[in-house]
């Protein structure tokens, strides 16, 4: 496992991140994350998460595509003038047509999930996700809100179909509704929380994360672990629970501590 620790300070509370990173049982890496610091504005934070698909080469390229778009992106955005949602749609859509750009000049079938999080000086924080890579929201260990998948399966849960405990184990779950680089223009969702409160912590991450918790033991995880212990845990849990038939797993904790 690969992983990152950071700090940050902002107005009320401090930011304490960590990101993890491992291929699990795969022969290759196709997750890409990044945790970025607005180099003008202090804790001004991006977070990204993108879950590639495409076989070795196609995948790697569609995540990487996605980081690089955020890179560029988040290095020209202020935060004082800038629109936050706009910035995060603006990424999904730029990598979505480089992506099958790619995939038009390459022979390949390059694709790529986006889970990223934009949080501006003032404790605002705006997020974006296409695909199944989610993103959490938790206060203590409360879980305030998650993204919900674009997938087959959580169509199914959301018609009441299946369970999500079902959803898990469908052989149709890994069949996703759009993402980037996909035929038509990928589904995007966005959310808002106008404040993030000490005591507030946000998780982002692939499938190869989620698919082996339920919310209550992330909210769990989350509420007792610092960022570092929690990304250690997560991936090591989630490992041992694969069985040796793992997918690539990645992810970003970010928790507002008090001073």
């Amino acid at each position: 496992m690969r992983a990152h620790v950071s700090k940050f300070m902002s107005i009320g509370y401090r930011l304490s991140a960590s990101t993890g990173i491992h291929k699990g049982d795969r022969g290759y890496q196709q997750d890409q994350v990044a945790l970025l610091s607005h180099p003008h504005a202090n804790g001004c934070v991006l977070g990204i998460v993108a879950d590639g698909m495409g076989g070795l080469s196609g995948g790697r390229k569609a995540s990487n595509q996605v980081v690089m778009t955020a890179k560029q992106l988040f290095e020209r955005y202020d935060p004082a003038t800038d629109d936050a949602t706009s910035l995060l749609k603006q990424l999904v859509m730029e990598s979505h047509v480089v992506i099958k750009l790619i995939a038009v000049s390459s022979e390949e079938h390059p694709h790529s999930t986006i889970a990223a999080f934009l949080v501006n000086p003032g404790g605002d924080c705006h997020w974006v996700h296409t695909g199944d890579s989610r993103i959490y929201h938790f206060n203590a260990s409360k879980l305030v809100r998650r993204t919900f998948d674009h997938s087959l399966v959580q169509k199914m849960v959301s018609r009441g179909e299946i369970t999500e405990e079902e959803a898990n184990t469908h052989p149709k779950a890994n069949i996703l509704t759009g993402c980037a680089g996909s035929t038509d223009d990928p589904p995007i969702d966005t959310h808002l929380i106008s404040q993030m409160r000490p005591g507030d912590s946000l998780l982002a991450c692939s499938d190869g994360v989620w698919h082996y918790f339920s919310d209550k033991e992330l909210a769990s995880v989350m509420s007792t672990l610092s960022a570092r212990d929690a990304s250690e845990f997560l991936i090591s849990k989630a490992r041992s629970r694969a069985h040796g038939h793992g997918d690539n797993l990645s992810l970003i904790i970010l928790k507002f501590e008090p001073l």
